[in-house]
């Protein structure tokens, strides 16, 4: 797909701010890039315990924590509700292992995925009130559960609901006005009300503040309370919060945690996974989708089982997620394939993107919904099911607020909820073609809002590159989403070699020179669409030409960069991200 390179162009003085924080000129440019203000700078780089928020800020959060106190003395029977994801998970866990901690009578419910569906619903308030429960605490869900902890008020259960998604909303007069559910503590930033100072936290970050609340005002120990602090990282990484304000921190700490964890479970699955040290990525892309399988195929009790492990059975439980995340990849693979056909056989015109695929697990539409975003750079809803109510999960490009645009359209969905970049939802089937339509007749993304855009960091030569500006940009971990890596260019660099590696020798390791400099690079795109792009901009036969290393060819690329160690030797390479042909 055609892409839009775009380099930031904003201002500032960056040697002097370099010398003031001894770091490269780069880094500085880096920084105000990400929109950090010079005062930050130093915060930034390095995050410390300073920068986290009061929880008592958080609205409702000193009334729940009164609430959790006095029926903890009463010996009443406390059951949370979690969800089936990640933060769900660690949510769940989080408020179990606090609560617990405290000698509350406690336990727990994690909604089936396609028994239950999302979060709060009246199956599991009935459960709780079989079971003797008094007080439900929601994580991770709950704001726009209404109806369902109205039944929960009419059996009388108290709740007390956590939260970080988005508060339900009606447009009335052109304002909007918020539908709060009747619960007796509602503890979410997003709340108009709410003053906390940074909306961006996840589920787990809210119930591990409320812990924090309630500890104090019991008086009790926090060492247990700083241990967690690796299950609101993990969580915000999984849960893709942006990585700035405190996040940063929280995520920092809990990588340093996660290092040398004891949580048996977790240890367990860092060392299956092949893990050295955990980073980031291994979070977003190794260890959450582990977690997240369980939640799709079976059940999430099984996730949460592995951070309640002891030694003795987190080994099985450990084999079984990964031996989830396979199957569930196969899948994936299998459904993404067949929407991008029907996408391109069917919606080619559509700018937003509507696939009923009836026949794959629901739990992996919201995945391929993401793979077809990726692929076209247009909201993309995948829906599943063959009865008569059918469930589809959504994703969305920075340019379309996917909450937002489904509010226009709701009287559609039975139900829905969400954020501007993901969504849940169910319909019936009979109104799936309805809801194409509708919201490709109310969207307003142009052209060029449909152009996949490539915003670079700094136009920067291969030959600048230095062992020293490579351990400095680790000064901007953590990176992900709101905070991602930086994007370099380099125009001028030639390409003089190549060679196919991978099973299949689809990828490739490349020699670039630029100004007498020579340094290692790897394509990790598909090998074959880069040669072919090559022959046709440089004539047949160049691909022999660069895989035989006979010639040079200039095409501008970008890239990161980093060190590569082999056999105790260091060597500075790059990554290359993209080629504009």
């Amino acid at each position: 797909m055609k892409e839009k390179w775009i380099l930031r162009a904003k201002k500032a003085d960056f040697f002097a701010l370099s010398e003031k924080y001894g770091v490269d000129p780069v880094i500085i440019r880096l920084m105000v890039n990400r929109g950090i203000a010079p005062e930050e700078m130093g915060r930034y780089l390095h995050p410390s315990p300073s920068d986290m928020h009061s929880p008592h800020d958080l609205k409702d959060a000193d009334r729940a924590a009164d609430i959790l106190k006095e029926e903890i003395g009463k010996g009443s029977h406390i059951r949370i509700i979690g969800d089936y994801d990640i933060d769900g998970i660690n949510s769940t866990y989080i408020l179990y292992k606090a609560l617990k901690n405290l000698g509350a009578n406690i336990s727990y419910a994690i909604p089936h995925r396609v028994k239950d569906g999302y979060g709060l619903n009246m199956h599991l308030i009935e459960e709780a009130k079989k079971c003797g429960a008094n007080l439900i605490i929601t994580c991770d869900n709950g704001i726009a559960a209404a109806k369902e902890i109205e039944y929960a008020n009419s059996l009388g259960i108290k709740v007390i609901v956590t939260d970080h998604h988005e508060v339900p909303f009606v447009e009335e007069d052109g304002e909007k006005k918020e539908i709060l559910p009747r619960a007796l503590a509602i503890v979410n930033p997003k709340q108009k009300e709410c003053n906390y100072p940074f909306e961006g936290i996840c589920g787990a970050v809210v119930a591990w503040k409320l812990m924090y609340v309630l500890y104090e005002k019991m008086s009790a120990q926090k060492d247990a309370l700083d241990n967690l602090i690796e299950n609101a990282g993990f969580a915000t990484v999984g849960d893709v919060m942006d990585l700035c304000g405190e996040n940063r921190y929280i995520v920092k700490a809990a990588l340093e945690k996660m290092n040398m964890t004891q949580n048996p479970g977790l240890k367990e699955l860092i060392n299956r996974t092949g893990i050295q040290r955990p980073a980031c990525y291994h979070l977003g892309f190794v260890l959450g989708p582990c977690f997240n399988a369980s939640g799709r195929l079976e059940s999430a009790d099984e996730a949460l089982g592995l951070l309640l492990a002891d030694d003795k059975t987190a080994p099985l439980i450990a084999e079984k997620l990964i031996r989830l995340n396979e199957e569930r990849k196969a899948l994936t693979e299998e459904g993404a394939k067949e929407a991008c056909r029907i996408s391109e056989e069917c919606y080619k015109d559509d700018r937003i993107l509507v696939v009923y695929l009836p026949k794959v697990h629901e739990s992996i539409a919201g995945i391929i919904a993401g793979r077809l975003k990726e692929r076209f750079n247009k909201p993309s809803f995948v829906i599943t099911g063959e009865g008569e109510t059918v469930k589809g999960s959504g994703r969305s490009i920075a340019e379309y607020s996917m909450y937002e645009e489904m509010n226009k359209v709701s009287d559609i969905f039975v139900k829905f909820g969400g954020h501007p970049m993901a969504a849940g939802f169910s319909l019936a089937k009979s109104r799936v073609d309805e809801m194409r339509k509708r919201l490709n007749e109310k969207c307003l993304l142009t052209e060029d809002d449909l152009i996949p855009k490539k915003y670079i960091d700094a136009d920067m030569p291969i030959g600048y590159i230095s062992e020293k500006l490579i351990k400095e940009l680790e000064l901007l971990e953590p990176m992900g989403k709101g905070n991602e890596k930086p994007v370099f260019a380099d125009k001028n660099a030639a390409f003089t070699f190549a060679k196919r590696i991978g099973k299949d020798g689809n990828m490739l390791r490349v020699t670039l020179e630029e100004g007498g400099k020579k340094i290692k690079g790897m394509y990790f795109s598909d090998a074959d669409d880069f040669l072919d792009e090559l022959d046709k901009r440089f004539g047949g036969g160049s691909r022999d030409i660069l895989l035989s290393g006979r010639g040079s060819f200039i095409v501008p690329f970008t890239y990161y960069p980093q060190l590569n160690e082999f056999r105790g030797h260091l060597s500075v390479q790059v990554v290359i991200t993209g080629v504009l042909w």
